[in-house]
């Protein structure tokens, strides 16, 4: 089916008349292959024997987890030249921090606060992806993590729903470009909707219980900013949020993303989604299922591994009268309208040989070693131990179970059989110092395996290691650390204790970490605490002078953490949540309401205060930063007018250095009551020692707007309003304006 144009540049007049063509010619049975979405496991034949019987006959709408290119083309090839209507296939992947190239987890990146620096990386990732043959990433994740017991709080960018707006953005244009099916480009999937991240209890898959008030200020607005920024498709989450599973939520999918937000893409189902429903006693069956869901807007059916698909049970549903053909010609359309924007029909095949000189090139390791140091954020740094003086010392001790782990150093979804490079920090400091410092290592102790095995760790590769005498080790690495001029502590959480069904009940460092930590530190020396988490960790009373937290720094974290120890990089990284004390304070974020009693709000336990041990924003330097004359423009503004702030911002440091600028607000008077400060804005800036900055944020109606749950809508009030800007939410400097 050749077009005139390219697909990119055909009115959506025309592309919709093409799809219409081809659904004028379908069964219905080939239609609701278009609707589902199969599993394509290479290594994993059996699984692939209801997706391979369906390419050569139905079609299929999308298959994904293949990333070898000679086999995309091969499945391609199948489904265009043996299916009746030559429909190609769209393929998906789960590229959430790369693909061969891995760049720092997303919480890493959106730790950097630096959203042009996270495009980028995204443009990499989907460079990467298309090279091989993938259209469809699944990501950004947008879930607000209030809670960081829950284990998928590595996906997205923490608590905060502007920082995740812009974060999600970002990622949404690195994706997919300047328009769906630009060259070297792929469809972004932002999830999940909506408010996963706010199950119960931090429990993975569980519930979500949300007010109105919080769905629509917390949860939702990521979503609406990235439908806005042109994202081609959405995915469901899997939990009933109210009791009302997203795959079959209608008011979610269809009255709020289309009708409210005006999204055009398709809607994805999480991996069994439709079928789930039957578990979750909404449906009885699989045309019950299918049928709930095509009513409510979703599009296609993510499939779950040798599942059979529900959408096979539209056909009957159809005769029996459930379902109309106009509603699946509806949803059809919708997977044949991305596919000609894609140029599938133009060209549904790669070339394969080109993929090698793409996968993992200098320049995109380059870049994952930037973003690396840039997400890195320096916790603390008493007595300035940070950085360390490469010519006064003269031996190293790198010492901990994560230091010279490539897996865990990579971080969760990184696979397997992509052969991610991965450089250690073990590795990544003997390559920085070389011949001249003395560099010794010992492991430590080992970090136990969970009680629940990971879902995805047969897909990794296993390496079997010796066993280990801890008490012997230790006991080595404290005679190490005693004879170096400085020790490196590597520590935190595998890379399996994060992501999908990684929920933990403490923050505590798993296995004797705490003892080793605790003996090194008693030596005296100076000592380095590296930490790779996704969440808060627990370092109980050990109190070390120096904590870096690299998150899961990727393919070049090892160089990056070299360069960041050793002062060729300075850290200027940020928290994206607020960083608790103990997994039973959880969820205390930073934009909580005020309270009747804010005075006493720190003592929220009779036993301990609830002030978080680091804010959220927190970040330290290697040099220090000053702000004065912070200023609104003008002291009242009419409803609907821009706002614009003004701080200056100085370098009163000896080093160069990379600060963060962020502003809070704070509504004094509304008609419900506000969360004590909001993230409003925020700018990444770089000072020479002494340099000072005039900064200027513009606040639009829109920052200033909130949903009322008693009217039900978004107002903008008059009110004066307090501003805070500065390193971290608990910024002193401020000022007021009034809008009236």
């Amino acid at each position: 089916m050749a077009q005139q144009t390219p697909a990119a540049q055909m009115s959506d007049q025309a592309v919709a008349k093409q799809a219409d063509a081809l659904i004028a010619q379908m069964s219905p049975e080939e239609k609701a292959a278009q609707l589902t979405q199969f599993f394509y496991l290479q290594p994993y034949p059996p699984a692939n024997v209801k997706a391979l019987e369906a390419l050569a006959t139905t079609g299929v709408g999308s298959l994904l987890f293949a990333t070898d290119p000679n086999e995309i083309n091969r499945l391609q090839r199948i489904a265009v030249e043996r299916s009746r209507l030559h429909i190609p296939v769209l393929f998906g992947y789960d590229v959430i921090h790369g693909l061969k190239t891995i760049f720092p987890v997303p919480i890493g990146m959106a730790a950097s606060w630096d959203p042009s620096l996270v495009e980028k990386i995204q443009t990499i990732s989907a460079r990467e992806a298309r090279a091989v043959g993938i259209h469809w990433a699944f990501a950004p994740m947008l879930d607000i993590a209030r809670d960081p017991r829950w284990g998928r709080i590595v996906e997205g960018s923490g608590e905060d729903p502007y920082l995740t707006a812009v974060m999600g953005v970002a990622q949404v244009r690195g994706f997919q470009g300047p328009y769906i099916g630009a060259p070297g480009h792929v469809i972004s999937g932002p999830k999940h909707l909506a408010g996963y991240g706010a199950s119960l209890g931090g429990r993975d898959y569980a519930e979500a219980n949300i007010s109105d008030s919080e769905l629509w200020n917390t949860y939702l607005p990521p979503f609406e900013a990235v439908v806005k920024a042109g994202a081609g498709n959405v995915m469901s989450a899997y939990m009933g949020l109210n009791g009302i599973p997203a795959a079959s939520n209608r008011w979610l999918l269809t009255d709020v993303l289309r009708d409210t937000w005006g999204f055009r893409g398709f809607v994805v189902s999480d991996s069994g989604g439709v079928v789930s429903l039957k578990t979750q006693g909404v449906a009885a069956n699989d045309q019950d299922a299918a049928v709930a869901a095509i009513k409510a807007g979703l599009t296609i059916e993510m499939t779950g591994p040798g599942q059979t698909p529900a959408m096979a049970a539209l056909p009957q549903a159809i005769r029996d009268g459930r379902v109309t053909a106009a509603e699946v010609d509806r949803a059809v359309r919708r997977i044949l309208e991305m596919k000609i924007r894609m140029g599938l029909f133009d060209n549904p095949y790669i070339d394969a040989g080109k993929a090698g000189q793409i996968l993992g090139s200098a320049e995109h390791l380059k870049l994952a070693r930037i973003a690396a140091e840039r997400s890195a954020v320096l916790l603390r740094n008493d007595r300035n131990v940070l950085p360390l003086d490469r010519k006064a010392v003269r031996s190293v001790a790198v010492i901990g179970p994560l230091a010279d782990s490539k897996r865990d150093t990579l971080g969760s979804w990184a696979f397997a059989p992509n052969d991610p490079p991965s450089m250690t920090i073990l590795e990544g400091i003997r390559k920085k110092l070389g011949t001249a410092v003395r560099v010794n290592y010992s492991e430590g102790v080992r970090i136990p395996p969970r009680l629940f095995p990971a879902p995805g760790g047969s897909l990794d590769k296993k390496v079997a290691k010796p066993p280990l005498d801890e008490t012997r080790e230790i006991a080595r690495a404290i005679d190490m650390a005693s004879a170096a001029d400085a020790a490196i502590l590597v520590l935190g959480e595998t890379q399996d204790m994060s992501g999908e069904q990684a929920s933990r009940t403490t923050f505590e460092l798993a296995g004797r970490q705490r003892e080793l930590l605790e003996k090194v530190t008693a030596t005296g020396k100076p000592v380095v605490v590296v930490l790779m988490s996704a969440r808060p960790v627990d370092l109980g009373n050990s109190n070390p002078a120096t904590v870096l937290d690299v998150w899961y720094p990727g393919s070049q974290g090892g160089a990056a953490v070299a360069n960041l120890v050793f002062g060729d990089a300075v850290p200027g990284g940020k928290l994206p949540f607020s960083w608790i004390n103990d997994a039973a304070q959880a969820p205390n974020p930073y934009n909580h309401l005020i309270s009747h009693n804010p005075k006493d709000a720190e003592k929220g336990y009779f036993n301990t205060s609830s002030v978080p041990a680091y804010p959220f924003g927190h970040g330290l330097s290697y040099t220090t930063f000053g702000y004065t004359n912070v200023r609104s423009a003008k002291p009242e503004y009419s409803t609907g007018e821009p706002v614009q702030i003004i701080a200056e911002v100085t370098n009163t440091g000896t080093r160069s250095g990379e600060e963060v600028v962020q502003l809070y607000i704070h509504q004094r008077l509304a008609g419900a009551q506000r969360p004590v400060r909001e993230l409003k804005g925020f700018k990444r800036i770089a000072l020479k020692p002494s340099e000072k900055r005039t900064i200027s944020f513009t606040l639009t109606k829109d920052d200033l707007r909130y949903w009322n749950a008693a009217t039900r809508s978004w107002v903008n009030e008059a009110s004066v309003f307090d501003v805070w800007v500065g390193g971290s939410s608990v910024a002193k400097n401020a000022t007021t304006f009034e809008v009236r």
